[in-house]
């Protein structure tokens, strides 16, 4: 398997370039979509990512369980993981107040990740992960906030060890960062 993580700001052009990074290397493509609508802006935003894919290509809107995406991928030869922060914000969101900053709950996110990760590695493909770098931007002002940037700080930096390719996508210009 193949691992190329895209990493940048929203709406920096990562996804657009990690459609044409898989593209580049397969026709037979998994889109892995984690977006929510929680609002017509969102819903917009989902809306201009489907057009902009190849009709021909395979769609799962996950929700859950990232460990099955590897499970679903079947003869796809390209993996497209859109977002992985997509993921976590949705799994954070969904929590009660007084869960928030809950050890246990970062640990399973942390372990579904590395489910990912171990079951991708029989996958005989290229499989491309989006996500938000959150390193860049000030401390969050909510406690919630803080939390996403935390977990999402350490799958960050969880995927990108694991991964063959590292890019950085700023102003729609990606930079290698590895491989």
């Amino acid at each position: 398997m193949k691992l190329i993580l895209v990493t940048g700001g929203v709406r920096s052009g990562k996804s657009r370039f990690a459609e044409e990074l898989v593209a580049a290397e397969t026709e037979s493509v998994l889109y892995v979509a984690t977006g929510q609508a929680w609002d017509d802006e969102s819903a917009n935003r989902i809306r201009e990512h489907r057009l902009r894919r190849p009709a021909h290509w395979g769609l799962l809107e996950i929700k859950d369980s990232l460990a099955e995406i590897m499970q679903i991928a079947g003869d796809n030869q390209g993996v497209l993981l859109d977002c992985l922060s997509g993921w976590i914000s949705r799994k954070l969101m969904e929590l009660p107040e007084e869960k928030l900053r809950d050890e246990e709950i970062s640990r399973q996110l942390h372990h579904e990740i590395g489910q990912l990760l171990e079951n991708a590695r029989t996958f005989h493909g290229t499989m491309v992960i989006v996500t938000n770098e959150v390193g860049l931007g000030g401390v969050a002002l909510t406690p919630l906030g803080r939390w996403f940037a935390d977990v999402l700080g350490e799958a960050n930096q969880q995927m990108a060890r694991h991964a063959d390719e590292v890019y950085a996508v700023m102003a729609g210009i990606p930079w290698r960062l590895k491989g």
